[in-house]
């Protein structure tokens, strides 16, 4: 599936667990909710996926994607009263630690959801 029409789908299947669940739960509600639409659409998705930071051919870090799926795209699932500056700097990190090229930030604590398509930096 090209990157365009895999964001696009996510992005349905974001729109339609907000749709269902609508706003006031947990991060980890959202996260579990969109791993399970992924799976019902047929799509490849890991949660809480181990990434490790290396410097210099060292692992110096540790951290977890949200979702990442099809190993193409990382999700990142906040719910907060506005995206940050912060936020999207976590994401572009963790798409620079894995030369992954697209992430996806989604607000669930919004009445309309808030989503980010980010890129790493170059």
């Amino acid at each position: 599936m090209e990157s365009d029409q895999l964001t696009q789908t996510i992005i349905k299947a974001a729109y339609q667990v907000h749709e269902e669940l609508g706003i006031g739960f947990s991060e980890k509600v959202y996260e579990n909710a969109l791993l399970l639409s992924l799976s019902d659409l047929g799509l490849q998705a890991s949660q809480q996926h181990p990434l490790k930071v290396y410097f210099r051919g060292q692992i110096i870090g540790e951290f977890f994607a949200d979702i990442i799926v099809l190993d193409t795209v990382i999700i990142e699932l906040k719910t907060v009263k506005t995206l940050l500056p912060e936020h999207q700097a976590q994401l572009i990190n963790y798409l620079t630690a894995t030369k992954l090229k697209t992430g996806l930030l989604i607000n669930f604590a919004r009445k309309g959801l808030e989503i980010k398509r980010l890129h790493p930096r170059v």
